[in-house]
C-alpha cells in the first residue's frame, strides 16, 4: 500500500507531510517522557523486521493479487504507539529513499495510512480493548485480526480519498474504492495471524516487552535472546525468503490495474513531481530492491534494450537489499530511539 507520486497533488502531499511532521513531532516528546532506553535497541531490531516482513508478498488466492505486512500495528504492541510511529516512519523513509518504494512526494500519505491508523486507532480502540494484559494466545489472536483489519481498511480507505481529492488521476472513487477495501480485507486478515503469532511468541518469551513504557523492562539474557531472535529473523527474512515473495501486484496496483487496465500511472514529468523523480533516482541505490539497471526504474523499455540483469543476478539483489535495507532501518530507528531515549535510574 506505498502510494507512488502519480496518485498524489502537491498540495495534497504538502499537506499529509505537514500532518506527519507533527505527528512525529508530538510522538518524539512523549517517547522521550516514557521510553525505557533498554527497548532503544528493540526499535532497531523491529524496525529491521517490519522492513524484511513488508518484502515478503503473499498470494491472495482467486485474486491475481498480494498483500504484505503492513506493520504497524506489531510495532504498537510490542512498542506503544508513540514508538511504533517513528519506527514506522524510519521504515518507510529508508524504502522511500533508498529502494525507490513509494513516492517522496506520498511519502507523508504513505506514513499516515501505514502508522497513524494503526497505531493510535486500531490498537487501543480495538486491540487493547479485546487483549488487555495478560491475556492469553485465543484473545491475543482475535485482537490482532480484528485491529489489523480495522487498520487497514482504514488505510486503504484513506489512499483512495487522498488519491480523489489529488485529482490528477483517472481513478473514480466509486470503483476505487469497491476494489481497495475488499482485497485489503484479505491482507489484513494476513497480517493479523502473523502479527499474532509474533507478539505471542514475545508474550512468551518475555511478556513486560508488550507494551514497552518506561521501567517495564527487566534486562537480562531473556531480553537480549528476544532481540537476537528477532534480528535474525529480520535477516533471514529480508536475505532468503524474500527471494520466494509473490510476483503479483500488490492490492494498491491490482486496483488500479481493475480501474484503468494498467499496473502503474505516469506521473507528471515536471515541477514538483519531476524535481522530487529526479531527487529519488540520484539516491536510491537499489531501486525496487534490486540492482540499478542501466535504464534507470521507471523506464519501460524492453528488457532487451535496458539491460535487463540475469535471474540469478535480480536474486542477489534482492537478497543484497533484503540485508542492507534491514539494516539502514536498523541504524535509522536505533538513533531515533537512542537520541529520545530516558535514562532509567539505576
Amino acid at each position: 500500500m506505498h502510494m507512488a507520486d502519480a496518485l498524489i497533488s502537491p498540495a495534497v502531499g504538502a499537506a499529509l507531510w505537514t500532518v506527519t511532521a507533527g505527528t512525529i513531532a508530538g510522538c518524539a516528546r512523549k517517547v522521550r517522557q516514557d521510553l525505557d532506553e533498554r527497548k532503544v535497541p528493540l526499535m532497531g531490531v523491529l524496525g529491521a523486521f517490519v522492513f524484511a516482513a513488508q518484502m515478503i508478498t503473499f498470494t491472495i488466492p482467486g485474486t491475481g493479487s498480494s498483500g504484505h505486512l503492513g506493520g504497524g500495528l506489531l510495532l504498537a504492541v510490542l512498542l506503544g504507539p508513540h514508538a511504533a510511529f517513528l519506527t514506522i516512519a524510519s521504515v518507510l523513509v529508508v524504502q522511500a529513499l533508498f529502494f525507490a518504494d513509494g513516492g517522496l512526494l506520498a511519502l507523508g500519505c504513505n506514513i499516515v495510512n501505514l502508522g497513524i491508523f494503526p497505531a493510535f486507532i486500531a490498537y487501543p480502540l480495538v486491540y487493547r480493548v479485546i487483549a488487555p494484559s495478560g491475556s492469553g494466545q485465543g484473545r491475543i489472536t482475535t485482537a490482532s485480526v480484528a485491529a489489523a483489519v480495522l487498520g487497514l481498511q482504514f488505510g486503504a480507505f484513506s489512499v483512495v480519498l487522498e488519491t480523489v481529492a489529488s485529482g490528477i488521476s483517472a481513478l473514480p472513487f466509486s470503483s476505487f474504492v469497491l476494489l481497495m477495501q475488499p482485497i485489503h480485507l484479505a491482507i489484513g486478515i494476513v497480517e493479523g495471524l502473523v502479527t499474532a503469532a509474533v507478539v505471542g511468541f514475545v508474550a512468551k518469551a518475555h511478556p513486560e516487552i508488550i507494551g514497552a513504557t518506561r521501567r517495564t523492562v527487566t534486562g537480562g539474557l531473556g531480553f537480549r535472546q528476544v532481540v537476537v531472535s528477532l534480528l535474525a529473523v529480520a535477516a533471514l527474512t529480508g536475505g532468503v525468503v524474500s527471494l520466494y515473495a509473490s510476483k503479483n501486484p500488490d492490492g494498491l496496483e491490482w486496483a488500479i490495474a481493475g480501474v484503468t487496465g494498467k499496473g502503474e500511472l505516469a506521473a507528471p514529468s515536471d515541477g514538483v513531481h519531476g524535481t522530487l523523480a529526479a531527487l529519488q533516482k540520484k539516491i536510491a541505490f537499489l531501486p525496487e530492491y534490486s540492482f540499478a539497471k542501466p535504464a534507470a526504474y521507471g523506464a519501460r523499455e524492453p528488457a532487451a534494450q535496458c539491460g535487463a540483469p540475469s535471474e540469478g543476478e535480480e536474486r542477489l539483489g534482492t537478497s543484497v537489499a533484503g540485508i542492507v535495507g534491514g539494516g539502514l532501518t536498523l541504524a535509522v530507528a536505533f538513533l531515533v530511539g537512542f537520541l529520545l531515549r530516558r535514562r532509567v535510574a539505576s
